[in-house]
């Protein structure tokens, strides 16, 4: 696996202590369940400001850690690093940029913008081969969803980098091509109600859609509250890192183009 090398690493001192202060704080969870301590870690974020493409830092691909600032996806990555770096012995800043490299890029190896898991169904697919997360839809209820993924490489105009970069959108829609020919699977929204009870806290779910060319519109961390399965998430609508007041069930239903959810189990 490549290592990080210093010019790829973009980050404000305030992230190290971040990240510092939560091994710190959670040192003696070590022995934890992956999925319980990413919950743990989840709800220490909470009111951070909801902040979309942090990432895009330039035109080249850098190691971007920014914890003071969250999109969805980037917040269920920094949680799962996170969790997993405080289960290792004498965690380190650079055990967690490890962490969090190896999860956000195809095999954890940068190489320019088309290396990063663009598309969240790819993301489950990648960390299931790494052995960072299990995909666990086709277990929970074995429902077939159609990936046709095409979204990037039809609209660069909405991507700086691919807008900037048109050789890029070659490799992206390559990377779609072989998303779209794999078998995947999700719990639809009307079948979410005699399922939800097979969900854990800490399962990372993406909210798959009926948006032509995409797979996923949001992504979240399962949590029980008074039996149900509530959100911890980063959310667009309150701009800021919460745990809802809403069910699974309940926000699924009042997003017209949410269809359900693909589930990815920390190991």
């Amino acid at each position: 696996m490549a290592q990080n090398k210093p010019d790829e690493l973009v980050m404000l001192p305030r992230d190290k202590e971040i990240v510092d202060d939560i091994l710190k704080q959670l040192k003696t969870d070590q022995k934890l369940e992956t999925g319980l301590l990413v919950i743990k870690v989840g709800k220490l974020f909470q009111e951070t400001p909801y902040v979309a493409n942090t990432l895009e830092v330039g035109g080249k691909e850098k190691m971007v850690v920014n914890l003071r600032e969250l999109d969805c996806t980037t917040f269920a990555e920094n949680c799962l690093a996170l969790a997993r770096t405080i289960q290792k012995e004498n965690a380190t800043f650079n055990d967690f940029v490890y962490n969090l490299k190896l999860i956000r890029y195809h095999d954890g190896i940068i190489n320019e913008y088309p290396s990063r898991l663009h598309y969240f169904s790819d993301w489950i697919f990648n960390n299931d081969k790494k052995a960072l997360v299990k995909s666990i839809s086709k277990d929970l209820g074995d429902f077939h969803f159609a990936n046709s993924i095409n979204f990037m490489s039809k609209h660069p105009e909405n991507y700086p980098i691919l807008k900037n970069n048109p050789d890029f959108v070659k490799d992206i829609a390559f990377q779609e091509s072989e998303i779209s020919k794999r078998q995947t699977w999700y719990i639809p929204k009307n079948k979410l109600p005699e399922l939800e009870y097979l969900l854990h806290d800490g399962d990372i779910l993406g909210i798959t859609t009926n948006m032509p060319g995409m797979d996923i519109s949001h992504v979240i961390i399962a949590i029980h509250k008074d039996g149900r399965v509530h959100l911890l998430h980063a959310s667009l609508k309150y701009k800021k890192v919460l745990i809802s007041t809403e069910t699974l069930e309940q926000y699924l239903n009042t997003h017209n183009s949410a269809t359900g959810v693909m589930v990815a189990r920390p190991l």
